[in-house]
Order: structure tokens, then sequence, then C-alpha cells
């Protein structure tokens, strides 16, 4: 599987943000996709996942961006996005695509998205 992250850039805090992956290659492997991300001089932390089919489980969310960020998926498209909104400077880092499939995990290039206080 791989994936290909687009979407961050500069934004003031308070503004908003669409991260979107797009996965090729072994699409019916995928169980689940999601976001993490890595701030300077922090490891890196879950931010948000969603389970590519509809087998009722639910997306799931760290605390920290739980009422703020919003995490969907198009199948028909093999992608998935991250609508970030009430963007805090907290929230800067890079932010990597994760896709968890039968064969273990990928991860994407990494897009960075900084918030200006």
């Amino acid at each position: 599987v791989q994936l290909q992250a687009s979407g961050g850039g500069l934004v003031q805090a308070g503004g908003s943000l669409r991260l979107s992956c797009a996965a090729s290659g072994s699409i019916l492997s995928i169980v689940t996709m999601g976001w993490y991300r890595q701030a300077p001089g922090k490891s890196r932390e879950f931010v948000a996942s969603v389970p590519r089919g509809d087998s009722g489980d639910t997306s799931n969310y760290a605390d920290s961006v739980k009422g703020r960020f919003t995490i969907s998926r198009d199948n028909a498209k093999n992608t998935i996005y991250l609508q970030m909104n009430s963007l805090k400077a907290e929230d800067t880092a890079i932010y990597y695509c994760n896709a968890l499939h039968w064969r273990g995990n990928s991860w994407g290039q990494g897009t960075l998205v900084t918030v200006s206080s």
C-alpha cells in the first residue's frame, strides 16, 4: 500500500485546513486509515483513524483534537481526509497518513502544518 498525503500549509490560529491522503496498491487489504503527527522535539502521536469498511466500527480521535478535527473517507477515490478547524499553535507538526493493512503498516511522506499564533 502506498500513501500520498497533501494539504498542509501555514494558517493562523483559529483557521482551518484540510489534509488528504490517497492510497494505492493493495487497497482491498486496508483495514484502517488514519493520521499521526510529530511536532518538533516530540514523538509521533495518534490523531485520528477511520475504518475502511462498513463494519460498524467508528472513527477515533485523540482527546486533543476531539470536536475540532473530523476524519472522513471516500472509498471510491481511495482517499481519506482530515478537516482541521479551530487550529491552535500546538497543532503545528508534520502530519503523516497511515494505513493498517493485512501485511502491516504503511506511511505517507508527511505534510507540514504550521499554525501561527
